[in-house]
């Protein structure tokens, strides 16, 4: 069986380590298809060294631009690897253009498309992410879920015939290199200047468009950073650096201290050092959940319902709303006491998505 990974994106590529680690213990054949939608070096290749992927066998180089010239590129740059490849499957990963990309094109050329990741919901139609994971839902025949909450979405939209429950492979990283990094024993590495690993200091990250787009927007989010009371080790995703600048908004003022992307290990030693998470990111909302540190969100809603149980995570849309006491408060509150639950699965999803591509493998039918 051959199976093509469509990548571009970081989370993508934290995704795609214990999958390609799963499908290298079989005699399967997966090709990795980098689009380049991240081309940092901080966004892309300290992921392909730091967490043991092999180098694409294809690379785009697509790069940045709008969305709809984005996906329309990665779609144009897919369709003759496909045609090369002739794959079994295509399996796209999350909520990115390359994913939405990636799908539309392998089923114009009637190739089965698996969604790993699928159902999760924001239900914020403004979220250019919610459309992809809708689109490439509603577009693939397999829908690979992480969560029973995932399951329930999907089944309200009529796909429960082609959603399997496989928990999530972030799950399976995450507590690999979590385990790594206690055993180490190490301080974390790589924080901004100004922030001493030894005390006190949150870790936060912004780059969503609803929050950086915005002029006034970011500038207040900033400005309630700024006002916390212990250094705020900010590490700036190039969208904030470009539409900062472009606002004419300084990053380093007050608590904040700002460093750049960290390689994903460096990242999980980074929210086991700190008191907490303040973000608006996906990923780094479920990990601070999995690595035991309350985690603020910035947004009104979270597709991760679930880290939201007994305060875990918090939303808080604008701290403005809230008043500075209470934005200090919610933002600095120690981890709760409750134990945490395993929602997300015990940490051998990738290997059950190898098992479902091999159960549902629709052999040489084209739709």
């Amino acid at each position: 069986m051959k199976i093509v990974s469509i990548v571009g994106a970081r989370p993508q590529l934290v995704k795609l380590a214990p999958i390609a680690s799963a499908f290298a213990e079989t005699e399967h054949h997966h090709v990795i298809v980098h689009t380049g939608q991240h081309y940092d070096a901080d966004m892309s290749d300290v992921f392909f060294s730091g967490l043991g992927i092999p180098q694409p066998d294809v690379h785009l180089g697509i790069g940045s631009g709008t969305h709809g010239a984005q996906t329309g590129r990665i779609l144009g740059a897919l369709d003759p690897v496909f045609e090369a490849e002739q794959p079994d499957w295509v399996l796209v990963y999350g909520d990115t253009n390359s994913t939405l990309a990636g799908a539309l094109s392998a089923v114009k050329m009637h190739l089965p498309v698996a969604h790993l990741e699928a159902g999760l919901r924001s239900f914020n139609r403004r979220m250019p992410e919610e459309h992809n994971r809708v689109l490439t839902d509603h577009a693939a025949d397999l829908l690979l879920a992480p969560t029973e909450e995932a399951m329930r979405h999907l089944a309200t939209e009529g796909l429960a015939r082609r959603s399997a429950l496989v928990g999530d492979v972030m799950v399976d990283v995450c507590l690999q290199v979590r385990d790594a990094v206690v055993a180490a024993g190490d301080p974390p590495a790589g924080l901004p200047e100004g922030v001493d690993a030894r005390t006190p200091y949150l870790l936060a990250t912004l780059h969503r468009a609803e929050n950086t787009d915005d002029p006034e927007r970011l500038a207040a989010l900033l400005d309630a950073l700024a006002a916390l009371p212990v250094p705020v080790a900010l590490l700036a995703h190039p969208r904030l650096v470009a539409r900062a600048a472009q606002h004419g908004l300084e990053l380093e003022r007050g608590a904040i201290r700002v460093g750049r992307p960290l390689p994903y290990a460096q990242m999980v030693a980074a929210v086991l050092g700190s008191t907490g998470v303040v973000t608006d990111s996906g990923g780094l909302q479920k990990e601070a959940y999995l690595l035991d540190r309350p985690c603020t969100t910035l947004r009104p809603e979270t597709e991760w319902t679930e880290t939201l149980a007994d305060g875990w995570n918090h939303l808080v849309a604008d701290p403005r709303e809230i008043g500075v006491e209470a934005w200090t408060r919610i933002a600095t509150r120690p981890a709760p006491d409750a134990t945490r639950g395993t929602p997300y699965g015990d940490g051998r999803a990738a290997r059950r998505v190898v098992e479902v591509l091999v159960e549902r493998h629709p052999g040489k039918e084209r739709r």
